[in-house]
């Protein structure tokens, strides 16, 4: 605990330092750290191998993907909707199996129901006639029993379980919206010039933008043009684009769908490139 803690009169103000401080080693409160980069993935990595991408892909919403690696996952996912579609189409069979059988019950029900109630009706007219009393035969049918089909007279201990249709379309990984193959388009990077001596390897940017040769990081929003599948800067698309909307690669007329907004790379502690911040919640106090 910090001196101001323990002496309250040692300063005026509660310095952030001090409250920080104080929550770490109290061991309850809301704890807050702003991460590093090196918990962003890079705007070029797929978003399922979290792998630099060697042939990408795009979704309309903007999410990129190595082209191998999506195409398996729609493969496997077009699997297993596959598989879910026959267990329910069993289910299916089976509800209506059930439902008839449920009918044809009913309906010996109906006619146990009159023949019994025929057999009590002979019965006590019989002993009026001949013996002067209401007596009913002790052996009349029993309404309740059902011996014309045995599986009709168990009864069933366990029910079974309701089944939703499976949805008919595979779903893109990151935005669950439906996605074709149709849908996936080609991306293309431009290298960044690396005749630059000033700047160090490592710190060097792998790709620009195609029209500025600005260089692009997680920092900069970029999007991507439709018709081209070139990445340009936001800043680019405002100054030199937006005016014409014309794509300069393949001279044709931009729609707003034509530009792809490139989402940038995120960590599992936040849900996007702006917020990093990671908190953890610990109990306010502990009973022993």
């Amino acid at each position: 605990m910090t001196r101001h803690g323990k002496n309250c009169t040692a300063g005026a103000v509660y310095t952030y330092h001090e409250k920080k401080k104080d929550t770490e080693a109290s061991g309850y409160g809301t704890k807050k750290t702003r991460l590093g980069r090196d918990s962003i993935k890079d705007f070029d990595c797929c978003n399922l191998t979290l792998q630099t991408c060697k042939d990408p892909v795009i979704t309309p919403d903007g999410f990129l993907y190595e082209r191998e690696a999506i195409l398996e996952y729609m493969l496997k996912q077009k699997r297993e909707l596959a598989r879910q579609m026959k267990a329910y189409e069993e289910y299916l069979t089976k509800q209506k199996k059930k439902e008839e059988n449920d009918s044809m019950e009913k309906e010996l029900k109906k006619i146990e129901s009159f023949v019994s109630n025929e057999s009590r009706i002979v019965s006590t007219s019989h002993h009026l006639n001949k013996n002067g009393s209401n007596k009913s035969n002790s052996n009349a049918a029993n309404p309740n029993s059902c011996f014309w089909i045995p599986e009709i007279s168990s009864k069933k201990s366990i029910s079974e379980t309701h089944l939703k249709k499976p949805a008919q379309q595979v779903t893109c990984p990151m935005s669950k919206k439906p996605l074709k193959i149709k849908n996936l388009i080609d991306v293309h990077f431009t290298p960044a010039n690396k005749e630059d001596k000033s700047v160090s390897n490592s710190h060097a940017p792998k790709y620009m933008c195609a029209l500025t040769n600005d260089a692009l990081s997680n920092s900069t929003p970029c999007v991507v043009l439709r018709p081209s599948g070139q990445v340009i800067t936001v800043e680019a698309l405002d100054k030199l684009i937006r005016s014409e909307m014309l794509d300069p690669w393949k001279n044709v007329k931009l729609q707003e769908s034509d530009v792809i907004l490139l989402q940038r790379g995120a960590s599992g502690f936040s849900g996007s490139g702006v917020e990093l911040k990671a908190e953890k919640y610990a109990p306010s106090m502990t009973i022993s």
